[in-house]
This record gives C-alpha cells, sequence and structure tokens, in this order.
C-alpha cells in the first residue's frame, strides 16, 4: 500500500483535535503546553491524557525492517501487531537501524540504516515510517533506541571502525577476545570524531518527517521515548567519567531537538559498571533522563549453566527480583519511575524449536510481572512497564540450522544467538496466558 487505509483517518482526525488542546504540565518549575497523546512522567510512574499508563510490551527490534520486505513482510508485520493488540501488549521498543555493512561478519544485520559514515537509507526510514503509522492506527507505542553498544548491529564499533581504529575479532570468530573487545568499545567515549558522526544520525532522525503520515517525528506521540543506546557501558573502570561525560552530553542533545518525548539511557542496571551502583544512579538522575531501565538475563550472567535451567531454578527468581528491588531502591531515591525493558530466558532444556515447552519461562515472566502489582511495595508504586525479550510472531528458525542466515526470516534472536532462544512465538500459548493474566491485572 502507497498510503494509509481509511480506517486511520478517525484517528488522524481525534489526533489532531487533541493535538490542538495539548495537556499543560510542569516542567523544572515552568508550566508549558505540551500536546495530547504524548506519556508524560508523573512522579514515578507515567501518564497519558491524565491518566496513569502502565504497560506490559515487547521488544520487536525487527518492526520496521520487517516493512521494507514488500507485501509479504508488511502483511507479517500488520498480523503481529494485530496479535500483540489482541493480547494488549501495546507497547514495543525497536531498533532505528542498524549501522554499516556486514563485511563478512556473518551474524550482523544486513539492512542498516547507514551503510556508510553520514550516508542514511531512506528505505529503511520508509520501514520505520511504515512501523509507526501502522502503530498509530492501534494506538500503540514505540520506544526507539538510537545505536547499540553490541557488535550484531554495527553499533559504536562500527563508528570506531570508519574513523580507521583496528576492529578485534568478533563474538562467534576465532581468536574473538572479551578483554580486547571491550577495550576496543571503550575508545569510543574519548573518540570526538565518532561521537559527532552519532550525532549527526540523531539529528537526522529527529529531523524526519514520516512520509506516510505527513507528521514530523518529534511531534509523533507514537513514540513514547527515545533511548540513548542499547545496554551502554563504560566498558573498562577506567573509561567511566568519558562515558558518563558522552552519556550526560548525547541526552543533552536529545532534549535539545526534541522537548515532547521521554528520553531514557537503555542501561542494563549495575552490571554494566561492574556492579557500581553510583554510576546507574547518576546516569538516571541526570535532569534529562526521564525514567529509569534495566535489563535481566539470567544466562547471560551465570545464573545457571546451559541446559540446567531447572537445577536451582528458586536461586534463579530469587537473583532476579533482588536485582529488581536494587534498581527499585534508585529509582524511589531519585523520584523517577523504571521499566523493566528486557528479559529473557532459553525454552526448558534449552532446545530452540517452538515446539520445545517454555514452563520455567513462564514462572519466570510471572515472577518479574508479579511485582508490578503493588503487593511488594515500593516495587508496585516504581516499576512502570515491561518489555519482554522477545516477540518473534510468526516467525520461525529455519529447521536444522542453529544461527541467522541471509534470506531467514527475522526473530527476536539476533544474529549471533542461537534463533529461537529467546523468542516468544505467537503459538507459546502458555506464555501468552502468563501474559494476558497480568495485562489485566495492571490495568
Amino acid at each position: 500500500m502507497s498510503k494509509l487505509s481509511s480506517r486511520s483517518a478517525p484517528w488522524l482526525a481525534g489526533a489532531a483535535i487533541a493535538l490542538t488542546i495539548g495537556l499543560a504540565l510542569v516542567w523544572g518549575g515552568r508550566e508549558r503546553q505540551v500536546p495530547a497523546g504524548f506519556v508524560r512522567v508523573r512522579g514515578t510512574q507515567f501518564e497519558l491524557n491524565g491518566r496513569p499508563y502502565r504497560y506490559l510490551g515487547a521488544n520487536y527490534w525487527y518492526g520496521g525492517l520487517l516493512a521494507t520486505q514488500g507485501p509479504a513482510g508488511q502483511a507479517r508485520l500488520a498480523q503481529e501487531l494485530d496479535f500483540l493488540q489482541a493480547h494488549g501488549v501495546t507497547n514495543l521498543r525497536v531498533m532505528i537501524g542498524a549501522e554499516g555493512y556486514s563485511n563478512g561478519y556473518q551474524f550482523r544485520v544486513l539492512q542498516p540504516l547507514q551503510p556508510q559514515e553520514g550516508q542514511f537509507d531512506e528505505q529503511i526510514m520508509a520501514g520505520l515510517d511504515y512501523l509507526l503509522a501502522e502503530l498509530a492506527r492501534r494506538e500503540m507505542k514505540a520506544v526507539l533506541h538510537f545505536t547499540n553498544t553490541w557488535e550484531w548491529s554495527g553499533g559504536l564499533g562500527q563508528y570506531l571502525s570508519w574513523r580507521g581504529y583496528p576492529n578485534p575479532s568478533l563474538p562467534k570468530n576465532p581468536n574473538y577476545s572479551w578483554d580486547r573487545f571491550r577495550t576496543y568499545i571503550a575508545q569510543f567515549y574519548t573518540c570526538a570524531p565518532c561521537q559527532s558522526a552519532l550525532n549527526t544520525s540523531i539529528r537526522y532522525v529527529l529531523a524526519r518527517t514520516n512520509r506516510r503520515t505527513g507528521r514530523t517525528y518529534v511531534a509523533d506521540p507514537t513514540i513514547m521515548a527515545w533511548e540513548i543506546i542499547n545496554e551502554p557501558r563504560p566498558m573498562r573502570r577506567e573509561a567511566t567519567p568519558a562515558f558518563e561525560t558522552w552519556m550526560k552530553q548525547t541526552a543533552a542533545l536529545i532534549k535539545t531537538l526534541d522537548k515532547n518525548h521521554l528520553l531514557t539511557t537503555g542501561s542494563e542496571g549495575d552490571i554494566a559498571s561492574d556492579n557500581d551502583m553510583a554510576v546507574y544512579e547518576r546516569l538516571h538522575a541526570d535532569s534529562n533522563i526521564d525514567y529509569a531501565t534495566i535489563h535481566i538475563w539470567p544466562k547471560n550472567w551465570g545464573w545457571f549453566k546451559d541446559t540446567a535451567t531447572a537445577q536451582g531454578f528458586p536461586v534463579v527468581l530469587g537473583k532476579a527480583t533482588a536485582y529488581v528491588d536494587r534498581h527499585v531502591a534508585v529509582a524511589a531515591k531519585i523520584g523517577k519511575p523504571l521499566v523493566v525493558e528486557e528479559f529473557g530466558l532459553p525454552r526448558d532444556g534449552q532446545v530452540f524449536t517452538p515446539a520445545a515447552s517454555t514452563t520455567l519461562r513462564d514462572q519466570y515472566y510471572a515472577t518479574l510481572f508479579g511485582l508490578m502489582r503493588g503487593g511488594r511495595a515500593p516495587a508496585g508504586q516504581v516499576i512502570a512497564g515491561y518489555n519482554f525479550w522477545a516477540f518473534s510472531g510468526a516467525g520461525r528458525p529455519r529447521p536444522g540450522q542453529v544461527y541467522w542466515k541471509a534470506g531467514d526470516a527475522y526473530l527476536g534472536d539476533p544474529g549471533g544467538e542461537e534463533q529461537g532462544l529467546n523468542s516468544v512465538f505467537d503459538a507459546d500459548t502458555s506464555t501468552w496466558a502468563v501474559i494476558d493474566q497480568y495485562v489485566r491485572a495492571i490495568r
């Protein structure tokens, strides 16, 4: 389709009226008019059009890319958005765009927004336009992150590579070293040309007018929030001051360009700074940051090994709850909402096919969702939303193949992860029963 269907007309008319009415809010002691339809912060919770806004959402990083894949991709996108909406999952965390070509790295997103430094692919932005228009028709919201710490979408390493910094061996490749990789990424925080190039990308996105709706991105209430980067980390302790300076400067830039939307960090929590909670607190205490985030990854963080998920599973749940509680305390201290915006667990037995059961994952989800219900103060007053990782919808992994290859369906698991590892498929009925229960409970 070349333009919005007639079903979008009532929404557009209603939105135009709402935008002219606006909402009066207080920011930094000054009252100013803010358009209606935008999510706002009220204390440690979100607010939408004067009412509490709490959500149970999903990660859907590839949503904009589906729309670039012609009628088939757009049909899948519509099917999946309808499915999510029917289950009350109306907040999606999405990647704006990848950076750079794969250059032989087979686990990389192969459709970059920025193929070369400072050059942008209109087709990729058109896909994001399409996604936002479809979300608007369904009264759904998006959280959009500008870049990535990790290599699977280019991210900070790509900006360094464009500036001639020798690229180390990347994950899943021979001679890969975590120490060499994190030392490499830490250089970004002192690379002024790299930061300038990322700023150019941010300005490009924030200057965008959606070709399908005619609405500028900065005036689009479909976008709930911008996120500076997926999983920001100083990577090396000695890089922490430069890292914090960069995060603060980038937050200020975004807020200068867009005063309508919320802004957050994309942080995993204190694990990103070697368990230094002071770093986490300073990042989120910044006046330009509107709410705090955390991610929880029991397998990646070594809380269990391989297929031994079931062994000591109560310990896993206890550690996850304690991790949330630590960050709830900081969010309460600084007076801002907290979103648990990434959390995943493999299927039972660490089998990747959709036929495998998800009993343990369902328990894990229920434990985390239950923290918002108010019975455990202050978590119920501070946790304002969730985005589980990750929705794979109607996509399926290719039988007999572990990692993603060109031509495969996009799943919630990036190319360097086993396809189906943390995916929630549309056929995972037991998981959707848990989600349905808690969607009803938090409203």
